[in-house]
């Protein structure tokens, strides 16, 4: 089979179709946006969120069963316990790996005088639950169980773990997405600091 030969004039220019350079265009604007959010200066981590300087949620959540420190029971999570302390409420569950990497960080945190350490134990079975505070040690004062995910929703949390920061008057100061790190611990410590300045 031999090859037409084109007529006088006429030329023959493949065209790349705009479908086949559309995913090109797509992941050339994503990367120009990260870009962007990299040389702003904000911390990935920190996610904004509509609870900002509102209120904390109604919470009434039952203690954790079975969870003592010192031989007595560790109570559950109220709006009441927030009054008048500073509170760093951690959002947790055995399943989550993240939070393992995390609880050294919350440890660390538990040993800052004047900050009251509570904890919503989200969708997690007790007995694993509290396997889990008993391999890497309990560094909250306060341990709620939201075993139905409702007080999640509430809070607004969008996975496991977060960190929000409560002020004394019981309102949502800041909200840290993903596990405490190296890299962000210094940064959530001075915001704690801050609000105990206040």
């Amino acid at each position: 089979m031999t090859d037409q030969p084109q007529p006088a004039g006429k030329t023959t220019s493949r065209r790349l179709p705009v479908l086949v350079l559309l995913p090109l265009f797509l992941f050339a604007a994503l990367a120009a946006l990260f870009l962007v959010q990299l040389t702003m200066g904000r911390d990935p981590s920190v996610i904004p969120s509509a609870l900002i300087d509102k209120p904390a949620p109604q919470t009434a959540l039952p203690a954790l069963e079975g969870l003592t420190e010192n031989g007595q029971p560790v109570p559950g999570l109220t709006n009441a316990d927030f009054e008048g302390q500073v509170t760093a409420v951690n959002v947790f569950a055995s399943w989550c790996g993240p939070c393992r990497q995390e609880h050294p960080f919350l440890e660390r945190l538990a040993e800052v005088e004047g900050l009251q350490m509570a904890a919503i134990n989200y969708k997690d079975p007790t007995e694993n639950a509290r396997r889990f505070l008993a391999s890497f040690g309990n560094p909250f004062d306060r341990v709620g169980t939201d075993d139905d995910g409702r007080a999640g929703i509430e809070w607004g949390v969008t996975g496991v773990p977060e960190t929000f920061l409560i002020d004394r008057k019981g309102t949502i100061r800041y909200k840290l997405f993903g596990p405490l790190t190296e890299e962000n611990y210094q940064g959530f410590l001075a915001e704690i600091r801050k609000l105990q300045a206040e």
